[in-house]
């Protein structure tokens, strides 16, 4: 059963692991939950929204809020900076939202040492070839952009262990039951011995 507290819910997970479509099926399903939006120094994109793809703000205003320790995390990608308001989140909150912030495992890091409190679920692929189809499968990377992405998978799996919920993404079906459990019953029966197999098929 839900909280009858609104609470942050932070998801992370290498590209390819299915976090997006998870995330999509929660919010359609959940009129109470929201996605956190960042705030960016990017100028917008043809038909995108201030407040509400993203809070689009100046490089000067960016800084000034780092150095008020106004996010919860925040990151440079690409030459623009991106960032998790606190004032975003607590507003939600306090609008009786439950908040999904979508995260790498760096911005989750900043997270858990900010004591901000939230509850954490990494998505792991059910293997390292898997996870390569499924990259293959979208047809919008170059090859190097897949390389880095596995390269990249590799590092952030090794941080499983810093969330409070695993969820194996082996079947959608599966993995969003799973999710809905974590988010309503904060438990979920893990295969410790399954993900350990994962783990070494995916950094061997």
């Amino acid at each position: 059963m839900l909280s009858s507290h609104p609470e942050l819910f932070v998801i992370s997970a290498p590209s390819g692991a299915g976090k997006s479509t998870l995330i999509k099926k929660i919010l359609s399903d959940n009129e109470d939950f929201d996605l956190s939006i960042s705030a960016t120094t990017r100028m917008p994109r043809v038909g995108e929204e201030n407040g509400v793809h993203y809070h689009f703000i100046s490089e000067q205003e960016f800084v000034s809020l780092i150095d008020e320790d106004a996010f919860v995390e925040h990151a440079q990608v690409h030459n623009h900076r991106y960032g998790t308001l606190k004032s975003h989140i607590q507003n939600k909150l306090e609008e009786g939202k439950n908040i999904i912030l979508d995260i790498d495992v760096q911005g989750f890091k900043q997270i858990k040492s900010s004591g901000v409190k939230n509850i954490s679920i990494f998505i792991l692929p059910p293997s390292f070839s898997e996870l390569v189809e499924r990259l293959q499968r979208r047809k919008s990377d170059s090859k190097e952009a897949i390389e880095r992405r596995l390269e990249n998978a590799k590092k952030e799996v090794a941080f499983y262990d810093q969330y409070d919920f695993v969820i194996i993404n082996d079947d959608v079906t599966r993995a969003y039951n799973a999710l809905k459990e974590v988010i309503f019953s904060k438990k979920l029966n893990t295969d410790v011995n399954l993900i350990e197999k994962i783990l070494l098929d995916m950094l061997s």
